[in-house]
This record gives structure tokens, sequence and C-alpha cells, in this order.
């Protein structure tokens, strides 16, 4: 009987960790917001990290008007990456081939909230947005 119940604990555990896991995986990383601040220069500076299907930060506040600088890089690894937003009507469209730090500069004109992700997808798999490599910019008045 003690040996049964000591199977079922195991089981319980490795069943709560195999579940949090993939809600971590299904939540992109750690679904941190970064709220960016104007510097001295009047820019505000945001450092974005991609790697293994997530960006971190994957929620970033930012105000209209007002120059962002993102610096955006990859997490070591071998898969490639690229940070992708397509939101030309607010002043913000470019895709990035991440890899060693790269400065993305622009000024968001309208307040909202964009999307931004990795278009990479290997032949017949989910692509990485699928698989929650996403996130958003939200523009503030």
């Amino acid at each position: 009987m003690h040996s049964e119940v000591a199977v079922m604990n195991r089981l319980f555990f490795l069943c709560g960790l195999i579940g949090w896991a993939a809600v971590a995986q299904a939540e992109g990383g750690t679904g941190r917001t970064f709220v960016a601040t104007v510097d001295g220069n009047g820019v505000q500076r945001v450092e974005v990290v991609g790697g293994d299907y997530y960006f971190e930060p994957n929620h970033i506040v930012v105000k209209a008007g007002v120059p962002v600088e993102l610096v955006v890089r990859k997490e070591s690894g071998f898969t490639p990456h690229t940070f992708v937003m397509d939101a030309p009507s607010a002043g913000m469209r470019f895709n990035v081939d991440l890899g060693e730090p790269r400065a993305v500069r622009f000024t968001p004109s309208k307040p909202g909230v964009y999307g931004f992700y990795c278009d990479k997808q290997l032949l017949f798999f989910e692509s990485h947005r699928e698989k929650g490599m996403e996130g958003t910019l939200e523009v503030l008045e």
C-alpha cells in the first residue's frame, strides 16, 4: 500500500511538472511586460531577446510620438529567428533577422496594440509564431 501511494505521488508530481512546462511553452516564455521610459536623449530604449519560440519581453509599452530604439538580438542556439512588425499606418514596419544585437529605430505615430512575431517556419511544421514566438507593442497616448 505504501509503495502504491509513493508511485501515485510521483505520478501527480510528474503530471504537474509536464503541465507547467506546457503552459510555459504555450505562453512563449515568461510573459514579462516592459514599460519604456524616455531617457535623457528623448528616446525610449528597449532590449528584446528572441530565443526558442519566445520573445523577452513579449509585451512592450511605449508612448506615441516619442522615438523608440529596440535593440533586438537572438539567444544563443542554431535556430534562426526574425523580429517582424507590420503596422505601417502607425509608423512601424520592419523585418529583422536576429543574431548579434541590432537597433531598430522608429517613432510610433498612433496609439493602439500592435503585434510582433517571428516569421520562420520549417517545412511541414508549425511556424515559430504558432509555437508562441509573438508579442505585443502597446502604444499609449
